[in-house]
């Protein structure tokens, strides 16, 4: 796993340009946060509208059964005012023969008719039909019972309705509009068996305005218990069935909501039932509620793209600034790499953490080309040095060959200190040569030393004294050629000829805070004050002097490291080396 996201997303993203990275850190904190904003809103807000349409919904087709049941109310009222009618039963049960006597049947129960149409304009007819046989029929206000109408709907229902009122609807035909139609078994207690049948017919409109208005986009229907839909939008739907229709049954409770398919679309429907066993049923189009969710988050969405289109620009700006001034820096690197220290005209690239680093860079370019500098300077004076030392060892070579034949030939005349002085000068050339190297222990140094302290012990016999005093410890530590001798010779040049009693040298070793000082310390003359401040002046003709060895401790182990000179006139004069505890 972690070889995976080490190859496949760290190391690809790593390889990003800057610019890159600000682009797609923009896309994964704001874009992809923005979408999935976007989309919870959507789903928030179509949650939130189906609740609230199902709130509507239910108050509407409250108010819809309120109305209807107000409505039918009314119309229950009238049709039992009809049925409780004891002289209309009489009328219409009475035996008639050829004589006029039916006309007051038809007058009475025309002025009664036309009194209830009166009153309720809604109805668009109101007759009764009688199987009176002696009765005459008008086929207005009294209509036969023909085998056509034991046929129809209406009769059926009638028959099983025992007495109650049935209500249907009839679909608009190409002659007729769409009916809605009321009808009950005229049969009171005086008469056991129905003597008539009532019929109140009302336009199917009149029902549906009672509903219309709270319709708002959305489908309505009335259905019976049986879910035959009584009144609708689309006259053609009136009779059929609503459940098969939606492929849907309602559940037993008297109110709820179910998902369904309606006219090949998901729709949400809400029901309510009459206290008579009809139902108010709200279809609602699902698209109808989303496209209210859409709308809001088309805003939002193009409110979000605006903002987007400028942090892009922003960013853009701001990644150009910062990749063109890295440009900047790394041409700078490049350069240097190239070994071009040379300042630059570059702009100013501000005072922020890369205008720091371009500031912290050229100042870094120019340091390093002036240690560069000092350093070539100093490697210069050290081959100057070095040439210095080799000048001064006067071809040894060619010296310590001569000095092997001067020994042979002293030998050979039994002259013993001439023999003692080329031995000690040989050694000390030996020594001094090291095979072309300028660098070497401090033990060695020592017996270079000692070499040269040897010729000069027999050189002024009685007039020379010199001790030791060295830490063993400092012995394998590494020292420049020739650091000890020029000062030992340095003494006796000055200081042996200036005073009657015998000049002491006494040379010490010692380690003192991690570092080594080694120290040459004569009782004699001294010097004065200016000498004292002139002798490290590395002037020309001077020879190979003390500012040459001084020069090269410093050259070969750091500023820190060389020597110093103590003096006082008449008193004596010590002269301490400070080296490094640096191994060979």
């Amino acid at each position: 796993m972690r070889h995976f996201y080490k190859k496949y997303i760290y190391m690809p993203f790593i390889d990003l340009s800057f610019r890159s990275k600000l682009f797609l850190v923009f896309v994964l904190v704001t874009i992809l946060p923005m979408m999935l904003f976007v989309y919870f809103s959507f789903e928030l807000t179509k949650s939130k509208l189906t609740d609230q349409i199902y709130i509507n919904m239910m108050n509407s087709t409250a108010q819809i059964n309120k109305n209807l049941e107000n409505k039918l109310d009314s119309y229950e009222h009238i049709s039992a005012s009809i049925y409780l009618d004891n002289r209309l039963a009489t009328y219409l049960t009475s035996e008639y023969q050829d004589d006029p006597s039916y006309l007051d049947v038809y007058q009475y129960i025309g002025n009664r008719i036309d009194t209830v149409m009166a009153a309720y304009p809604d109805f668009g007819s109101v007759f009764i039909y009688s199987d009176n046989p002696s009765l005459p029929k008008d086929n207005y206000y009294i209509k036969p019972v023909t085998p056509e109408v034991k046929e129809t709907e209406l009769y059926k229902q009638l028959m099983q309705s025992h007495g109650n009122i049935i209500h249907l609807s009839s679909p608009q035909s190409q002659d007729n509009p769409a009916m809605f139609t009321l009808a009950r078994l005229l049969n009171n207690n005086r008469n056991q068996y129905p003597y008539g049948i009532l019929v109140f017919e009302i336009s199917e409109s009149v029902i549906y305005s009672l509903m219309e208005k709270e319709a708002g986009g959305k489908d309505i229907f009335i259905v019976n218990d049986k879910g035959l839909i009584l009144s609708a939008a689309d006259k053609q739907l009136l009779n059929t069935s609503l459940p098969e229709m939606l492929d849907q049954n309602f559940d037993e409770l008297p109110s709820g909501r179910f998902d369904t398919t309606y006219k090949g679309e998901k729709a949400f429907a809400v029901y309510n039932t009459l206290t008579n066993g009809w139902k108010t049923v709200s279809i609602f189009p699902y698209d109808s509620i989303i496209q209210d969710a859409k709308s809001l988050s088309e805003l939002i969405i193009k409110i979000s793209l605006g903002f987007i289109v400028v942090a892009l620009l922003l960013i853009y700006i701001t990644a150009s600034m910062f990749s063109k001034r890295i440009r900047m820096l790394i041409r700078m690197i490049r350069r240097l790499e190239r070994g071009d220290f040379n300042p630059t005209n570059d702009e100013y690239l501000g005072n922020d953490e890369i205008g720091q680093l371009h500031f912290a860079f050229k100042q870094m370019t120019t340091r390093l080309k002036s240690l560069i500098t000092e350093v070539y300077q100093k490697e210069l004076q050290n081959k100057e040095a070095e040439l210095d030392l080799l000048q001064a060892q006067i071809n040894p070579h060619f010296l310590y060959n001569t000095l092997g034949s001067i020994s042979s030939l002293a030998l050979k005349h039994q002259d013993t200190r001439i023999q003692d002085l080329v031995l000690h000068l040989a050694k000390f050339y030996r020594i001094s040569l090291n095979k072309g190297k300028s660098i070497l222990t401090i033990n060695e140094e020592l017996k270079l030393t000692q070499s040269y302290n040897a010729i000069q012990l027999i050189r002024f016999k009685g007039q020379l004294n010199i001790t030791y005093n060295i830490d063993e410890a400092i012995l394998p530590y590494s020292t420049v050629k020739l650091a000890l001798q020029p000062f030992v010779e340095n003494a006796v040049l000055h200081a042996v000829w200036n005073q009657e009693s015998p000049l002491n040298i006494h040379i010490k070793g010692i380690v003192e805070n991690s570092d080594i000082i080694l120290s040459v310390i004569d009782d004699g003359m001294g010097m004065s004050r200016e000498t004292l401040h002139t002798l490290l002046d590395d002037k020309p003709g001077r020879g190979y002097g003390i500012s040459n060895v001084d020069r090269r401790i410093k050259l070969r182990f750091g500023e820190h490291y060389g020597v110093t000179v103590f003096s006082r006139l008449g008193i004596g004069t010590t002269v301490q080396i400070r080296l490094p505890q640096k191994e060979m």
